[in-house]
């Protein structure tokens, strides 16, 4: 069993051991959404120049412990200082030691939009995601096939919303541009494996839809690893655990942007 298999499973298990007032889920969605400006995300990442979506997490699999107990509201608020054009918050519990928390405290103190990053398995998680303060949500299409991306997408789009599909080889890729993406995410980083390679996003960039944003995730440290992705039309970057490592995270952010 790799450890993307592992996520999942307790992810499921999480699931069932949690219930949710599905009504007041859905309440608590629609009064957030409404008082945001829909699909935020998506304009943010529209903008000409570099636009970095700059990371929040506290630990992963592969790296183990980043930044213990992360003073959200410092590390939002540096990021946007440097010129960040949004905010990731990787939200799993037990392996990445996030929380759902964390998306409305990073919103409020940026100003920023927000995409929630976790392991997204069934609805109920998006209705909670766009509750707690997402402006968008990852979906992988290595979880999901393209019914149940269409129909996913179609339910954040109905909250104004953004889904960005995430992909790793050409047969994710499919299933994501007949699933409706709009947004697609190319990770540098085998989940099953966690090796990683820019190449991934070249070789898949070239197989995707002209109108499509395009978005590189995972191995990106320096300018010079931007300059490389953007000559392969990607419009925005997720970059974490090189930022989050900095004692002058606003300036690290700066040299990405602006190089």
């Amino acid at each position: 069993m790799t450890v993307l298999d592992q996520i999942v499973e307790r992810t499921r298990a999480r699931l069932r051991s949690e219930p949710m007032d599905v009504e007041d889920v859905r309440r608590a969605a629609r009064d957030r959404a409404a008082a945001k400006t829909p699909f935020a995300f998506r304009t943010a990442l529209s903008r000409e120049g570099v636009n970095v979506i700059a990371e929040i997490k506290s630990a992963s699999p592969s790296a183990g412990s980043i930044v213990e107990n992360p003073d959200v509201e410092t590390i939002a608020r540096d990021y946007a200082r440097g010129g960040a054009a949004a905010i990731s918050v990787v939200t799993e519990g037990e392996f990445f030691h996030g929380s759902h928390d964390w998306l409305a405290r990073a919103g409020a103190a940026s100003g920023l939009p927000v995409i929630m990053k976790d392991f997204i398995v069934e609805p109920s998680q998006l209705m909670r995601g766009i509750a707690a303060g997402a402006d968008a949500i990852l979906l992988l299409a290595s979880l999901l096939d393209a019914g149940q991306l269409l129909n996913f997408i179609g339910l954040l789009e109905a909250y104004g919303c953004d889904a960005l599909v995430e992909v790793h080889d050409e047969a994710e890729l499919e299933r994501a541009v007949a699933g409706g993406a709009k947004l697609i995410g190319v990770n540098n980083r085998d989940l099953r494996d966690f090796r990683v390679d820019l190449g991934t996003s070249e070789r898949l960039g070239a197989l995707m839809p002209v109108e499509a944003i395009r978005v590189a995730e995972s191995g990106i440290r320096m300018r010079a690893d931007v300059d490389r992705l953007r000559a392969a039309g990607f419009h925005a970057f997720v970059v974490g655990e090189s930022l989050l490592r900095q004692d002058d995270r606003a300036a690290a952010v700066r040299s990405l942007v602006h190089g």
